[in-house]
């Protein structure tokens, strides 16, 4: 049975019993601080377990796109060296809310697996919770009895709260589990030990296929559990090892959602898949990487160097790394991958073929990039295992391969592959310690503590009425105290609300409360936590169940405003002038100014940016009016032409945004029409990543005062001008003239230089067969020392040059030795020149033909100069 017809029996199977069947969300998480990527399929309702939204069917399914390389489950360094670790992965489920339990939930279970996919029940067993007794949780023997009605007694086995109890994290809704296993070992090996002993433990053909959740409690913050109002379905099941199972395979990447990819890796590598562990291994995880890398860049999460972007771009360059070491990769592959990557998960998810092109460049931009870093880690790589020779030792310092790892990107165990094919090693316990102090800066950076909410005051539901109004009279329902790199924070909640939470690119309105004893407290931030409006706030009002007016900063919002619209204005411009393949793929718009990314894969002229301004200030100008549609259902906004945006997860209705020919979905807060937003400049047009186009703008008061300062810049240049009406042609004439004077005192530098090194040169003295070149000369900088250095080496051979220079008042020494000496009497300039420069009272090094060093005593110079030579001459 194909991959894509177990997906299809699966859904057409729950549909059959009411579920409605749902998209998978967006595998990218954007609105929940405490997750980067969806790693479970209950992700997308997890505010409907907490109790904050309601949910639109009551039964629901789905195929989850899954990725877990962070936090908790993180498995990148397993995958690829066994069978059935990934990165992303699909989990089918179902989901009850507040609708069946457990006695559904498990005859759906077992009738799927043995009725619709006829999985042999002898090979089956199943585990219930055994209860806890710190925690006063009893056995759950309901499970139990409906597990007796499907299996016998003998194959029911009970596991432990590690086991078989699901918690969503620290806090939050968890519940006893209940897990499906099944035994795929030969007959063979079953007569010899039974299935059920080797349950949960860790045998590869004795699995976990698929786990029943049923949740039923909370955990609080102080650890202890309390009852939910409702109880939940939540059950997962791997795709992946399902097709194992069902296609008779003993390996996830032995079935046909990876060997297609395999045997293309094959086809462009020139490897025979099983031909040996390490190629094995490297096309595993090539070919799982590949699935998680273009889905993450499909659901718009661009490689970059922080956050989420980090992980994708790991991911990537881990892909490249065992291609490159174990397949002698040495080229971009993995975006040939797509086109069968799209064959085997286009159907079901459409995403990877609209986005096809775009995920394509980036991968290939991407790698280019890095296979030019493993160029420069290579060639650094080279230099510390030379000198690690020269100072006759076996171990490279854990510091130093921990810096070409952090600051140049280097891989780890490529390091060690090869220093180990040089007999070296590096100090693993080093780079372990550098690795824990980088850990404990970001966990540092990043901590949070947060108490229970407090109850204050009863309600079902916030209403935000921001769109219509930025004064309001409220009470405060709930608040919390948070501490954030030390600092403490109340988070408030009230019954209604205009403050606009941070979303969509746009910041979180401020602005202040005041009760009717005239007690203020100012809002600092407004953030959306789980679909509740947070207000942040430095202190706490005295008085918790007053009314209060919630008053926004109307004129911040203003601002606010007109940046958000300019850029849903900005958007239609640029599609308008570059074409169609635009899209928006980030944004943030402040009271300063807006930050617009798209997709383009060139920088924009000067023509196209002043095409794009014109385009925006036509419809400023034009003054269109806003026609808001709330609650529009999605596929009529669709139909209306709105824009979507890749990565976003809607819901089934939506709001629409329109000003004349653009319209976009949107939930942020816009100008009544498109005059009051002033006028529009562009400030920066740059790249900030493979396929990212970036534009800053301002608006309005932003944009007057940003062409008001150009203005009196240009006032400023044109004084120097005499205030000529032909500045630009002033400008350029001066520039070729100072363009001919470079390029005379460079002559005449040259000439000087050449007169210099001649001197130097006919200076020279012969001491033990070796000719000395030594002296103190007036140099400007250090680089003409260094190529004085390299001019001798040049036109000399069996010549060491010691010489020293003072520049900025600070002393300078440089050695060269040509390379008859370096490989003949094995003079080390970098070892010498460590010594001499005690001299100076500096230090310095380099390679062994040539070095320099930099002190703080000038009057030592030509001490150091002796020094060197008399050990050149006893050694």
């Amino acid at each position: 049975m194909t991959s894509k017809e177990i997906r299809k029996k699966f859904f057409e199977f729950f549909e059959s019993h009411n579920h409605e069947i749902y998209a998978s969300a967006p595998i990218v998480v954007k609105d929940d601080p405490t997750l980067m990527f969806v790693n479970a399929g209950m992700n997308q309702f997890k505010d409907i377990f907490l109790g904050l939204k309601q949910a639109s069917h009551p039964r629901v399914a789905n195929s989850q796109k899954c990725l877990r390389v962070s936090g908790k489950h993180n498995d990148l360094e397993e995958v690829g060296h066994d069978g059935y670790h990934h990165t992303m992965f699909e989990m089918l489920g179902n989901w009850s809310f507040n609708d069946y339990f457990k006695k559904e939930a498990i005859a759906y279970a077992w009738e799927f697996l043995t009725g619709v996919l006829k999985i042999d029940k002898d090979r089956l067993y199943v585990t219930v919770f055994e209860g806890d007794a710190k925690e006063g949780l009893e056995k759950d023997t309901e499970a139990y009895e409906f597990w007796k009605q499907h299996i016998s007694e003998d194959r029911i086995l009970f596991g432990n709260k590690k086991d078989n109890f699901w918690e969503m994290g620290e806090q939050g809704p968890c519940g006893p589990s209940s897990e499906i296993h099944i035994d795929i070992r030969s007959e063979e090996d079953r007569k010899k030990i039974p299935g059920k002993d080797l349950v949960n433990k860790g045998n590869p053909e004795v699995i976990e296929l698929w786990n029943l959740v049923f949740i039923q409690y909370n955990r609080n913050a102080d650890g202890t559990l309390s009852e939910l109002p409702g109880k939940f379905i939540d059950t997962g099941m791997g795709l992946e090892r399902l097709a194992m199972v069902l296609q008779g395979k003993k390996s996830n990447y032995d079935t046909d959602l990876f060997m297609p990819l395999i045997h293309a890796v094959e086809q462009f590598s020139g490897t025979k898949y099983g031909t040996s562990r390490e190629s094995d291994t490297a096309m595993r995880v090539i070919s799982d990487h590949i699935r998680a890398i273009a889905f993450a860049i499909a659901d718009g999460q661009l490689p970059s160097n922080t956050g989420a972007g980090y992980v994708i771009r790991r991911i990537l360059r881990r892909a490249i790394r065992y291609g490159f070491t174990f397949l002698n990769l040495k080229q971009p592959f993995l975006y040939r991958l797509l086109p069968t990557l799209n064959e085997i998960l286009g159907e079901n998810y459409p995403e990877l073929l609209k986005q096809h092109s775009f995920i394509e460049k980036v991968i290939l931009e991407e790698e280019k990039s890095f296979l030019k870093t493993l160029e420069t880690g290579l060639k650094l790589l080279n230099i510390i295992i030379e000198k690690t020779r020269q100072d006759g030792k076996k171990e490279v310092s854990g510091k130093v391969a921990f810096e070409l790892y952090d600051t140049y990107g280097f891989p780890k165990d490529l390091t060690a592959l090869i220093l180990k094919e040089q007999g070296l090693h590096f100090n693993e316990e080093e780079f372990a310690e550098e690795m824990e102090k980088q850990k404990e800066r970001s966990r540092t950076a990043t901590s949070q503590t947060s108490s229970d909410w407090i109850i204050v005051k009863k309600d079902d539901t916030e209403e935000f009425v921001g769109y219509d109004r930025t004064e309001t009279h409220i009470y405060i329902t709930k608040y919390k105290s948070v501490e954030k790199k030390n600092k403490k924070f109340y988070h408030l909640v009230f019954n209604i609300t205009p403050f606009y939470p941070e979303s969509g690119g746009q910041v979180g309105d401020t602005g202040y409360i005041i009760n009717e004893e005239g007690e203020k407290i100012n809002i600092i931030d407004t953030q959306k936590e789980h679909n509740v409006i947070i207000h942040i706030t430095r202190e706490l009002p005295k008085n918790l169940s007053a009314r209060f007016e919630a008053v926004v900063d109307r004129k911040r919002r203003e601002k606010i405003m007109a940046n958000h619209s300019a850029t849903h204005l900005l958007h239609y411009a640029l599609r308008k002038v570059l074409g169609d393949h635009v899209e928006q793929r980030g944004s943030l718009v402040t009271d300063t100014h807006l930050r617009f990314d798209f997709s383009h894969f060139q920088k924009l002229s000067d023509e196209e940016i002043g095409a794009v301004e014109k385009s925006v200030n036509e419809m400023i100008r034009a003054d269109y009016p806003l026609n808001e549609m709330r609650n529009v259902p999605f596929e009529e906004a669709i139909k209306k032409g709105a824009m979507a945006l890749f990565g976003e997860k809607y819901g089934d209705t939506v709001r629409v945004i329109q000003f004349g020919e653009s319209v976009e979905l949107c939930g942020g807060t816009h100008v009544p029409s498109t005059g009051r937003i002033g006028c529009f400049k562009i400030t920066l047009e740059t790249s900030v990543a493979a396929g990212i186009r970036r534009i800053e703008a301002v608006t309005g008061e932003g944009a007057e005062a940003y062409i008001d300062e150009k203005m009196t810049e240009l006032k400023k240049i044109a004084s120097l001008f005499n205030n000529r009406k032909d500045l630009y042609q002033a400008i350029e004439k001066l520039t070729e003239e100072n363009e001919m004077l470079q390029k005379q005192i460079a002559n005449l530098l040259k000439e000087k230089a050449d007169r210099m090194l001649n001197d130097l040169i006919s200076s020279a003295t012969t001491e033990n067969g070796i000719k000395f070149i030594t002296g103190i000369l007036p140099l400007d900088n250090a680089n003409q020392l260094k190529q004085i250095g390299f001019d001798i080496r040049k036109k000399l051979d069996n010549t060491v040059a010691i010489i020293g220079a003072k520049i900025k008042d600070k002393p300078n020494l440089m050695i060269a030795i040509t390379d008859d000496l370096v490989t003949g009497k094995k003079l080390n300039a970098g070892k010498i020149i460590r010594e001499a420069a005690q001299s100076i009272k500096g230090g310095g090094g380099g390679q062994p033909f040539l070095a320099t060093a930099g002190g703080k005593e000038a009057s030592g110079l030509n001490e150091a100069i002796n020094k060197a030579k008399q050990i050149i001459l006893q050694s």
